[in-house]
C-alpha cells in the first residue's frame, strides 16, 4: 500500500511539473528542418522550456495552459546564424566618436542592434570585436537570460592587433589624444601576444580574433598584407587552442590569408585577395572562409559622400574591384565557406541581403541556406544545439513565406522569430 501511495505521489509530481512547464504549440503551414530536407505539409512543433520537444504531421490540439502560435501560411525554418557581426558598431559613425562616447552608450547601441538582428531572423551571432570592454559579454548574458530581446551571442570581445594596426581604437589622433584613449588589445612579439590571448580568455571571450592583415576602415595606410609575424600568429593560435578557444582572423591580402591559415586559425574573415596558394593553405588546415560580402557592398555604397577620410576612401576603392569575385574564387579553389556579414559596417537588420550576393557569386540557394544554418552551427561547435529544427535542439525558429531552397532571398523578409523559446516582438 505504501508503494502504491509513493507511485501515485510520484505521478502527481510529474503531472504538476509538466503543467508548470512553459509550452508553446506552433502550427506551421510547412516545416523545413534543414537544408538537406524538403518542406513538409502542415505540422505541429511543440516547444517546452526553450527546447523543441516534437514535430508532428498535421495540426495537433493545444494542451491546456500552453500558448498557441498559428503560422499556417508560413514555412517554418531554423533560425539563421551570422558569424561576423559588430553589435556595438553603427554605420556612418565617425572614428572620432571614440573620444566622446562612454562605454554605456555602446552598450545601449548594442542592445538596440541585438533586437534588430533577431527580428531579421538571426537567432545566433558571432560578434567579432566590440567598442569597449564587457559590452558584448554583458549583452551575451542579457539575451541568454531574457533581460533584453536578442540572439544567442558568441563573442571574441576585444580584437588583438599590432600597435597602430587595424583594431586599435586610438589610431588617427594627435599623440596626446591617442595617449589618453584606450589603446585596445595590442601586442608585439610571441610572448606578449600569447599573454593578450590569455587576458581575452580571462575576461570572457568565447573565441579569439586578430587581424592578420591591415584593414579597410581603420585610420592607417600601411597596406592590406600581413601585419603580424608568423611567430606571433602561431603563438596566438596555439595559446587559444590550449585554452579550448578557436581563432577568427580578419585577412585581406593573399599572403596574410596564407600565413593565418598556416598558423591554424579556424576562420578567415573577408578573404578579399584570396589566390590559389592562400586557398591551398586553407584547405590543408581546414580553414573556413567567411566572405562578408555585405560589408563590401555597404562601404562601396558610401564612397564619394564625404563619409570616409582620404586614406580610407583609397582602400575602399582598392578592395571594391575584388570583392564581387571572392565567392567565385573560393568555389574555384574548393574552399569551404560559411555565412557572415560584418553587420555594423552596413545597417544592422540587413544581414540577409548577404544571401543574394552569395548566390550571385555562384553558390546555390541550398548551399547559401546551409551556410547560415548547419554549416555555421558546426563552426561554432553547436551543431547539436542549433542550425536545424529537431527534438532536443534549442527553439531557435523563424517563419517566412516561401521556400529558401528555391529562392534564398525570401530570407530577407522574416515574419516571426523565436529565440531559445522566446518570441521576439
Amino acid at each position: 500500500m505504501r508503494a502504491i501511495k509513493g507511485l501515485i505521489a510520484a505521478l502527481a509530481a510529474i503531472a504538476a511539473s509538466q503543467a508548470a512547464a512553459d509550452t508553446t504549440i506552433i502550427h506551421a503551414g510547412s516545416v523545413l528542418t534543414d537544408a538537406e530536407s524538403s518542406p513538409s505539409g502542415p505540422a505541429t512543433i511543440t516547444v517546452t522550456d526553450g527546447k523543441i520537444v516534437s514535430i508532428e504531421e498535421g495540426f495537433a490540439p493545444t494542451p491546456e495552459g500552453a500558448t498557441m502560435i498559428h503560422l499556417d501560411e508560413h514555412v517554418v525554418i531554423p533560425g539563421l546564424i551570422d558569424l561576423h557581426t559588430h553589435l556595438s558598431g553603427e554605420t556612418g559613425s565617425d572614428f572620432r566618436d571614440v573620444t566622446v562616447n562612454p562605454a554605456e552608450w555602446y552598450t545601449l547601441v548594442a542592445a538596440k542592434n541585438a533586437r534588430i538582428t533577431a527580428l531579421a531572423g538571426f537567432t545566433t551571432v558571432r560578434d567579432l570585436g566590440s567598442r569597449t570592454d564587457q559590452v558584448t559579454q554583458s549583452l551575451r548574458r542579457a539575451t541568454a537570460e531574457g533581460v533584453v530581446p536578442g540572439p544567442r551571442i558568441v563573442t571574441s570581445a576585444r580584437t588583438i592587433s599590432i600597435v597602430g594596426g587595424h583594431g586599435q581604437q586610438n589610431n588617427g589622433f594627435h599623440k596626446h589624444v591617442a595617449d589618453a584613449l584606450d589603446p585596445g588589445f595590442t601586442c608585439t612579439g610571441p610572448v606578449e601576444c600569447a599573454e593578450k590571448v590569455r587576458m581575452a580568455s580571462k575576461y570572457g571571450a568565447d573565441l579569439i580574433k586578430f587581424p592578420a592583415t591591415g584593414g579597410v576602415l581603420s585610420q592607417q595606410g600601411r597596406g592590406l598584407e600581413a601585419h603580424f609575424t608568423d611567430e606571433e600568429m602561431r603563438a596566438m593560435v596555439d595559446t587559444a587552442n590550449s585554452l579550448g578557444l578557436n581563432v577568427a582572423s580578419h585577412a585581406h591580402g593573399a599572403r596574410g590569408i596564407e600565413a593565418a591559415a598556416r598558423a591554424g586559425v579556424q576562420t578567415i574573415e573577408h578573404g578579399t585577395y584570396i589566390d590559389e596558394d592562400a586557398a591551398k593553405a586553407m584547405r590543408e588546415n581546414g580553414t573556413i572562409l567567411i566572405p562578408t560580402l555585405m560589408a563590401f557592398q555597404g562601404i562601396k555604397e558610401r564612397l564619394g559622400k564625404g563619409i570616409y577620410t582620404p586614406v580610407v576612401e583609397e582602400k575602399v576603392r582598392a578592395v571594391s574591384a575584388y570583392a564581387e569575385s571572392i565567392v567565385e574564387r573560393a568555389i574555384m579553389y574548393d574552399v569551404k565557406m560559411a555565412f557572415g556579414t560584418d553587420a555594423g559596417v552596413f545597417p544592422h537588420g540587413q544581414n540577409a541581403r548577404e544571401f543574394g550576393l552569395m548566390r550571385k557569386g555562384g553558390m546555390s540557394d541550398k548551399e547559401a541556406f546551409a551556410s547560415a544554418t548547419t554549416v555555421a552551427a558546426e563552426v561554432l561547435g553547436l551543431e547539436n544545439e542549433i542550425g536545424r529544427i529537431a527534438p532536443g535542439f534549442s527553439a531557435d525558429i523563424i517563419a517566412v513565406k516561401g521556400n529558401p531552397l528555391d529562392d534564398v532571398t525570401v530570407l530577407e523578409d522574416v515574419d516571426w522569430v523565436m529565440v531559445r523559446g522566446r518570441v521576439i516582438e
